[in-house]
């Protein structure tokens, strides 16, 4: 309250000191002086005016010659001539007082006060309210969660699909929003908070607004990145004024996106410095959830794909009592997810949904809906009626491979090198068990560094993968570095990305999968952000100097042997390749089933 006070005073002595420079500029733009009667008089009778003029009891007079030290204009109140004439015997100075003018008055006063009053209603409130300017000391620390009725969300369950078992914890959530006492008979209480986790792209968003929408209450949606700011306090005040608003318009939901940037675990960074106001928005995020009553029908919902480094004490029971998984869709459940998207779009009759669904395993609900787009704008861009199989086909390779090159010509030995590349992966791929079925090569340059793409496609969702497996998919990647190596007698720098994978996975087999006889069943190195796909560089390690030799070891080792193992299915199929590769050179991209009949690589699966 002081802050705003101080805001509207310091506007106040503004608007002052406005009207009175206003009022000496106008004095000043009509260059004039004011002087007494007599003085008018007596310039007249010494000719120093050029002409007069007379409005009411003011007469303006105009001097032949003005200077920047002498006005042009001088100005007086008439004195009755009578009078005048009897003062002008006397040796004095006479003058008239002239009557205070509405008119005058309305224009050097009153409007230029309305004029700063209509801009202090227009402007200044309304960027106090927004946090801007002058405003920014007035409602920082209010919240700026966007608030959501049912009319603006028109998001329900119907339109979230793929992920059955997360929908079936959130209606229950919903329907203890619509009938609390019905579902509190036996004692129970709703959860305090619910935590959405799971990687991006697979609708966590997504679920909390269906929830609004299938309970038709208030929907709060803020990010986590919301709450920080750079003076301190601010968070935490958002954080109390976030859940007083909610409670106000109880029964409501709050929604946190992202909630890995305000609950990141306290102290988890020593080495840079201090985090006093983040802590502090945890804190008071933490003493909220403390104090939160469910009864009053207030359901927290947050969202992260990062749980590992959320702080221990937001996911202890009582405060986010439950925890949902919202994971990549299976094979059902893409289909689910393409059956609501591809209601928006004309698809033709017989497009197998089952067929797409099989070919995109891994993505996730953005993805799929993104695959849905892309098929759509390559129809339209062959100007079809309706979008077709192979629309989705060439939008999964898009998506997957990255943008066709066409106009990146290589020189025929950089075709011939890529061609004999690519087609080394299909043929091993085609040749060994525990591989997947081959989709497409292709020797046209895609994305940012790919010269050529081999295109491998699982046939159903994989959750564990075997030693064989595992070896197997080192030699597919290896056998492109090891067709460059058997037709040139040379190596080219295209086989990296296919290095540093089959050496991850080398390496993985050591320390992570105890598939390494003489390491033995032990786990030496941990996957760090699973949901996230990546793991920390510079891991510390818990293992002796003898331990990592052997490590280094086993991997080379497994790296030689699917390089030999390559190079032998290739070196007893040579023909084939050779054969393969004139035709890929000319038409540029080969099917698998185009390559199947080229090689007659069907009957391989023996090796």
């Amino acid at each position: 309250m002081d802050r705003r006070i101080s805001l509207h005073t310091w506007y106040a002595v503004f608007v002052i000191f406005a009207v009175l420079m206003l009022q000496a500029w106008l004095g000043q733009a009509n260059h004039q002086e004011a002087v007494p009667f007599s003085e008018f008089i007596s310039a007249l009778e010494n000719g120093e005016l050029s002409d007069v003029e007379i409005s009411g009891q003011v007469i303006r007079g105009t001097r032949v010659s003005g200077t920047a030290d002498l006005p042009q204009h001088i100005v007086a109140t008439i004195v009755e001539p009578a009078l005048a004439q009897t003062l002008s015997q006397y040796d004095v100075t006479y003058s008239a007082r002239a009557q205070s003018g509405i008119a005058n008055a309305l224009v050097s006063w009153f409007l230029p006060m309305v004029f700063f009053l209509a801009v202090w209603m227009l402007f200044i409130r309304r960027i106090a309210n927004h946090g801007g300017m002058g405003g920014n000391a007035v409602s920082i620390g209010q919240s700026k969660a966007k608030v959501y009725v049912e009319a603006d969300t028109r998001v329900t369950f119907a339109d979230v699909a793929g992920v059955e078992e997360a929908k079936a914890e959130l209606k229950e959530i919903v329907a203890f929003l619509k009938d609390p006492q019905g579902y509190g008979r036996l004692g129970a209480r709703m959860p305090k908070g619910i935590l959405l986790v799971g990687p991006p792209g697979t609708g966590k968003t997504l679920f909390a607004r269906a929830m609004a929408g299938e309970a038709s209450v208030p929907f709060f949606s803020i990010s986590g990145s919301e709450f920080v700011e750079m003076f301190v306090g601010v968070g935490a005040a958002r954080v109390r004024d976030l859940f007083e608003k909610a409670r106000e318009k109880a029964p409501a939901i709050i929604f946190i996106d992202e909630l890995d940037a305000l609950g990141r675990a306290r102290g988890a960074y020593p080495g840079l410095g201090g985090h006093d106001e983040k802590e502090q928005t945890l804190n008071q995020l933490l003493s909220e959830l403390d104090g939160f009553d469910p009864s009053r029908g207030l359901v927290l919902l947050a969202a992260t794909n990062r749980p590992e480094v959320l702080d221990p004490a937001l996911l202890r029971a009582g405060r986010f009592d439950r925890q949902v998984l919202v994971d990549r869709p299976d094979k059902s459940g893409r289909i689910a997810i393409l059956q609501v998207h591809t209601h928006r779009i004309e698809i033709e009759d017989d497009t197998d949904l089952d067929e797409i669904a099989a070919l995109t395993p891994g993505f996730s609900g953005a993805d799929l809906a993104n695959l849905v787009n892309e098929a759509a704008l390559l129809a339209t861009r062959r100007d079809a009626q309706a979008v077709s199989l192979i629309d989705f086909v060439a939008a999964i390779e898009r998506i997957v491979a990255g943008l066709e090159k066409k106009n990146r010509l290589l020189n025929p030995i950089e075709r011939k090198t890529v061609a004999y590349h690519e087609l080394g992966h299909a043929l091993v791929a085609m040749a060994l068990k525990n591989t997947d079925p081959v989709q497409k090569v292709s020797i046209i340059p895609r994305g940012i560094g790919s010269l050529g793409y081999t295109i491998q496609r699982p046939t159903e969702d994989r959750f564990l993968m075997s030693k064989a497996e595992l070896e197997a998919k080192m030699a597919v990647l290896l056998a492109g570095r090891a067709a460059e190596q058997m037709v040139f007698d040379e190596v080219s720098t295209g086989a990296a990305d296919d290095l540093q994978k089959a050496s991850q996975i080398a390496r993985a087999m050591a320390t992570r999968y105890g598939m390494v006889e003489d390491i033995g069943q032990v786990a030496l190195e941990k996957e760090d952000h699973a949901f996230l796909g990546t793991r920390t560089e510079g891991q510390i390690s818990h293992y002796s100097e003898a331990t990592a030799q052997k490590i280094d070891d086993a991997v080379q080792a497994a790296i030689a042997h699917a390089f030999e193992r390559a190079t032998q299915i290739l070196s007893s199929h040579r023909e084939a390749l050779d054969d393969a590769a004139l035709i890929l050179l000319e038409k540029e991209t080969l099917t698998g089933q185009e390559l199947a009949r080229i090689t007659g690589a069907l009957t391989w699966k023996s090796a």
